[in-house]
């Protein structure tokens, strides 16, 4: 007791004092699933919207496989990514394994999925609902997909900040393709991991606290978010 007691002392003071080391992870962190969760939102929010509105041979198929996706077992993807950037793989020339960018592809294609697949299920509820007024008014589904993204926007900001979550809490993948070198490749997950391994338990609460404290933040922004979007739903009504 007295050591878990030392060690959260010894984590508070840490966090508390700006420690350099854990300051470095924790921004390295940020800069990998920002970065990854960017990328998503740029490939999985019009992937979505393109499935939900039009209609093609394996449709079907395509959604399903999407949803699938959404479940993919981080590593298997960090080993997928690892294939495709080692030296022997089709990007290897590239140079890119144990970087920040091959985390950084290995969380965009974790959390492309959920974005994609998130997505699709608002822009189709959107369309139901606004779809004979907008064809009124001559929009085909090419054209409305940027009115039914702007329209769907507090629950697609949503759908991203549910993909930063999975990106900021992967392990997995990202130990796999980054390596876990020092003032390199190690976050915070993977730092976590080390350090109870070795038994310094202080470095390893530190950042345990503030990833607890980001989970906090994005599902109080998630949930502020869908409030505002009442609010401004009722305001309209």
């Amino acid at each position: 007791m007295n050591d878990f007691s030392d060690a959260f002392a010894t984590a508070l003071s840490l966090i508390l004092n700006l420690d350099q080391d854990l300051a470095e992870i924790v921004l390295l962190s940020l800069r990998v699933s920002l970065t990854a969760v960017l990328v998503a939102a740029v490939i999985g929010l019009p992937l979505g919207a393109a499935l939900a509105l039009f209609r093609f041979p394996g449709r079907s198929a395509a959604i399903v496989i999407v949803n699938a996706l959404m479940g993919l077992p981080p590593v298997v993807v960090g080993l997928v990514v690892y294939l495709l950037l080692s030296r022997s793989g089709p990007l290897g020339p590239l140079g890119l394994l144990f970087s920040p960018a091959a985390m950084i592809i290995a969380q965009a294609v974790l959390v492309t999925p959920i974005v994609a697949a998130l997505t699709r299920q608002v822009v189709e509820d959107l369309w139901a609902e606004y779809e004979e007024q907008l064809r009124s008014l001559g929009a085909t589904p090419a054209r409305a997909i940027g009115t039914l993204l702007w329209d769907g926007r507090f629950s697609l900001v949503t759908a991203v900040l549910a993909g930063f979550g999975r990106a900021s809490a992967e392990v997995g993948a990202v130990m796999i393709v980054g390596g876990n070198i020092a003032h390199v490749t190690r976050v915070m997950t993977t730092t976590i991991a080390l350090e109870v391994s070795k038994g310094d338990l202080a470095l390893a609460l530190g950042l345990g606290i503030i990833l607890i404290a980001l989970s906090l933040a994005v599902n109080g922004a998630a949930s502020l978010i869908r409030e505002t979007a009442r609010r401004y739903q009722g305001a309209l009504a």
